[in-house]
């Protein structure tokens, strides 16, 4: 990937925290983007002890967070229109499309939005 900015899905935040080796290293030395939703469905997935609520505060921490705006609500509403996306999966989508920045996610029903510059990660 060129640049340094990259904007991850929650399926790569939860490899990421679950140790994959390979995403760590394609993910190392770019400044991190999530989605505010992200947070949600991070902080909101069942049984996690409180020393998986603490590492997850410190990625939350060690990331960039983007916010709802208006701009992401009208590419959300476009993006719901067109392509019948699931509302997270449209504010996610709609937040890396207005923050132009590439979308790595493992799920491929983002791939039916032409204009995200998406990156698919692949489990080995």
């Amino acid at each position: 990937m060129s640049g340094t900015d990259i904007f991850i899905d929650t399926n790569i935040c939860i490899y990421l925290l679950n140790g994959d080796a390979k995403l760590a290293k394609l993910l190392q030395d770019q400044s991190i983007h999530i989605s505010f939703i992200t947070e949600i469905e991070l902080f909101a997935y069942h049984g996690q002890s409180d020393t998986s609520v603490n590492i997850l505060k410190a990625f939350i921490n060690s990331v960039t967070l983007i916010d709802i705006s208006n701009d992401i609500k009208q590419k959300t509403i476009d993006i719901r229109r067109n392509y019948k996306m699931k509302l997270p999966d449209s504010i996610i989508a709609a937040s890396s499309l207005t923050k132009k920045l590439p979308f790595v996610t493992a799920d491929k029903n983002f791939k039916k939005i032409p204009d995200l510059d998406l990156v698919l990660y692949e489990l080995s």
